[in-house]
């Protein structure tokens, strides 16, 4: 007997529709910047109506919100993850393994450290909201879950260990074309990941 295909819940379908919208105002606005970027444009990544964008989100503003949820939360789930698997090895290995999870979330979603730049030299209502949010709780706990560690306890040398930890994890995957045209290495081959995972741990947690 056949089985009759049962309809998808609207509410099911609303969150998937508003993820992808989501999904897609990430990259837009990390490539071409909040200002840039157009509703209409991420509508038509999406593959929705303008209408329908509207109605999920007021704004430009409120989209942009949504899309620094999903990638701090993004960051979030994958180094909690990875905090449970290895919980049974010491703080150093532990911080290490912390930090190459990080490192292999960038490199997946090159686009997240592109949006986080895009607001980063503004000193506007955007920015506090991104810093208060969610910036500053990424950075408590990452100095609570000793990633920082290079800091050497040193509270004044912490933005210091918490940039480099940024620039060294994230950089090489935003500019993909300039490391292969100058070493020959692709940053998204998987084991170049890995590699650059591994030594941004050695570098930083010694």
């Amino acid at each position: 007997m056949a089985k009759i295909p049962t309809k998808r819940r609207p509410a099911a379908h609303a969150d998937a529709t508003r993820s992808r919208i989501v999904t897609a105002a990430v990259t837009a606005f990390a490539n071409r910047g909040f200002e840039a970027a157009s509703t209409r444009e991420i509508a038509r990544q999406a593959g929705v109506e303008q209408g329908l964008l509207t109605y999920h989100f007021r704004n430009k503003d409120s989209l942009w919100r949504a899309a620094a949820d999903q990638v701090f939360g993004t960051l979030r789930e994958g180094v909690v993850e990875r905090l449970t698997a290895a919980m049974e090895v010491s703080p150093d290995e532990r911080a290490r393994e912390l930090i190459r999870t990080y490192v292999r979330t960038m490199a997946a979603h090159p686009e997240f450290f592109r949006f986080i730049v895009d607001q980063g030299h503004r000193f506007d209502e955007r920015t506090d909201w991104l810093v208060d949010t969610h910036i500053r709780p990424a950075f408590e706990m990452m100095n609570q879950l000793g990633m920082l560690r290079v800091a050497g306890g040193d509270e004044r040398k912490l933005p210091h260990a918490l940039f480099a930890l940024l620039g060294a994890s994230t950089l090489i995957f935003s500019v993909p074309a300039n490391c292969y045209r100058l070493t020959g290495v692709d940053p998204r081959d998987p084991e170049a990941i890995e590699a650059h995972a591994d030594f941004v741990a050695a570098l930083l947690i010694p």
